[in-house]
């Protein structure tokens, strides 16, 4: 009980609880006014980084810990167990400190340091899993949580993909604030779709008490299963469906409902980068990669509307968690992304010219004899995720590299994959000059030109050195 008299007094319309977990939700809305220049509507964000784990995840892992409570599948000190790319995590450690439980939490390898210590600092054990396995494979993250529960003692997983709590939370808290703070005016809801849990509560809410007039928006990466890519790697985090070629069932989460969401805006890694930074910019408002997708569809979706209109994107994250990653220099460039900050050297694209050449790559499926046709004349190439069809190869799904003299004596018929060396160095088209020699050191031979993340070129490690040297 509160130290205020709550007779005299409501201690939480004055911000005084009980507990942490009394203080999650009720996250205010901020009106978007200069990136939303030439657009009639209005458009809000709710800023849930405002949660005090720093993300919409606290709502469904407060919620999800109630119901296992509840139930007896969570008993007094138990240890709470979850795969996720890092929010959720968070919500679930917070939860748990503050309720008197152990917290061990899987995330792929691909979750920014920041995420990763603030997990440690919350208590947390933290496991850290390669991310591009297939859902089948022992070292997903998925089932990495689930073998650790099973093995802990008065172990729980709390199982967001398929918990109803997930949902529940958002249809029971969300959605009822947006239509209170808009007092019923909101037309378009937009939310990134991960686990789906957000865009499924808050959209089944207001869809039922609005009588179907909110259209309901998700904000998809552009490779997302969700809206029709074929799966392959993007570099935000926390956001759409990643598809492992070898996966042998592509089963969706429970948690999202797809029927609730009236249509998805695909956006690409460049289109949220931008973004997030003129939020940054503009706006005073740092938030992380998935609020530059889902802002990047409210805007894409307010630019087709009127000033009766009224659109609500959901901003789930903080830009601090991502500092090393999305506002770093050094990242962008040696991916190939837009760089946000004055540059004092020449780039790597400047001087590609006429030494780069067409990307040239061996699948993880082929054969020796295969590798060796596709290597031809070449040094080495890298190795990297087969998928079927044609499209872009994206960095993250470079497995290896191999070279001629390690297939020399291998049998034809031998998997390429059983000869695999380590990646070729990646250098971005964005990246300054002197970086991308520093990070080279004294590789010789072939390196990956990048753009965007994506392949675009391979170029000789002495050539980029000459050109370091010529446009000191």
């Amino acid at each position: 009980m509160t130290i205020l008299d709550p007779h005299t007094v409501d201690a939480a319309s004055l911000g005084v609880y009980d507990s942490i977990t009394e203080a999650i939700g009720n996250t205010p809305l901020v009106r978007l006014n200069r990136v939303t220049d030439g657009i009639s509507a209005t458009v809000y964000a709710k800023l849930e980084f405002l949660n005090p784990g720093g993300s919409v995840k606290d709502r469904a892992a407060l919620a999800m810990i109630r119901a296992a409570e509840e139930s007896g599948e969570l008993l007094p000190g138990g240890t709470v167990v979850e795969g996720t790319s890092g929010n959720t995590g968070v919500g679930l450690t917070l939860v748990a400190a503050a309720r008197g439980y152990r917290s061990v939490v899987v995330v792929p390898d691909k979750t920014s340091t920041e995420k990763i210590a603030l997990l440690r600092a919350h208590g947390a054990q933290v496991h850290v899993t390669p991310g591009g396995r297939p859902s089948h494979h022992p070292e997903f993250v998925r089932n990495v949580a689930t073998r650790l529960a099973a093995e802990i003692p008065g172990g729980w997983l709390a199982g967001q993909y398929d918990n109803p709590a997930n949902p529940g939370a958002h249809r029971t808290t969300t959605g009822p604030e947006i239509w209170r703070q808009t007092q019923g005016r909101v037309t378009h809801f937009v939310a990134g779709v991960g686990t789906g849990g957000t865009i499924t509560g808050t959209g089944e809410f207001l869809t039922e008490v609005s009588g179907g007039a909110v259209q309901i928006v998700g904000a998809d990466p552009e490779t997302s299963v969700y809206g029709g890519g074929d799966g392959r790697a993007w570099y935000i985090e926390s956001v759409g469906h990643f598809l492992h070629p070898q996966t042998e069932t592509d089963e969706w989460p429970d948690s999202y409902h797809p029927d609730v969401v009236d249509r998805l805006e695909r956006i690409t890694d460049v289109e949220a980068l931008t973004v997030l930074h003129r939020l940054a910019r503009e706006e005073g408002l740092l938030v992380g990669g998935s609020a530059g997708t889902a802002v990047a569809a409210a805007l894409r979706v307010a630019r087709t509307l009127g000033p009766d209109d009224v659109v609500l994107v959901i901003v789930p994250d903080s830009g601090r968690a991502y500092l090393s990653k999305y506002f770093d220099n050094e990242w962008l460039g040696r991916l190939g992304f837009p760089l946000y900050h004055a540059v004092t050297a020449p780039v790597v694209g400047d001087a590609l010219g006429g030494w780069g050449i067409a990307p040239r790559t061996v699948p993880s499926t082929a054969t020796v004899a295969e590798a060796r046709a596709v290597l031809a004349d070449t040094p080495a190439l890298p190795v990297v995720l087969a998928r079927p069809g044609t499209g872009p190869v994206v960095v993250a799904e470079i497995l290896g590299s191999v070279d001629p003299a390690a297939l020399s004596d291998a049998p034809d018929d031998d998997p390429v994959g059983a000869h695999v060396a380590q990646p070729l160095p990646v250098v971005g088209v964005t990246e300054e000059l002197p970086a991308a020699v520093r990070r080279i050191g004294g590789h010789r031979g072939p390196v990956v030109v990048a753009e965007a993340g994506r392949v675009v070129a391979l170029a000789d490690a002495d050539h980029i050195r000459t050109a370091a040297v010529e446009n000191r």
